[in-house]
């Protein structure tokens, strides 16, 4: 199993950033994909989510309006288009696939990619 982000940077206060996470050893159309993410002494937190078939979406408060998530699976891949960046969108974003079945959760984690809103 491997979900691999990238997209990550540096970028300034009002930019926009792109993350992409492509996964591969699993039944990727099955999983609900999700964005999150950690700041330093912070907990993690959900930034996006989107069902297995891409119907339904759920946002943090605080990216709520500004970012986007997506998926394509006939790729393999789920996105999260960031707008407006603000310094505190600051933090390590984590990929994660999640799937629920007959009582049993299946989950699995990307290695995270830095996102850093700076001037």
């Amino acid at each position: 199993v491997q979900l691999v982000e990238s997209g990550g940077g540096l970028v300034q206060p009002g930019g926009s950033l792109r993350l992409s996470c492509v996964v591969s050893g699993f039944t990727f159309s099955s999983y609900v994909m999700s964005w999150y993410r950690q700041a330093p002494g912070k907990e993690r937190e959900l930034v996006a989510a989107m069902t297995s078939a891409g119907g339904s979406t759920n946002y943090g408060d605080s990216t709520k309006g500004r970012f986007t998530i997506s998926r394509d699976n006939a790729k393999n891949t789920v996105y999260l288009q960031m707008d407006s960046l603000k310094p505190e969108d600051t933090a390590v974003y984590y990929c994660n696939a999640l799937l629920n079945r007959s009582g049993n959760k299946f989950t699995y984690w990307g290695q995270g990619t830095q996102v850093t809103v700076s001037s």
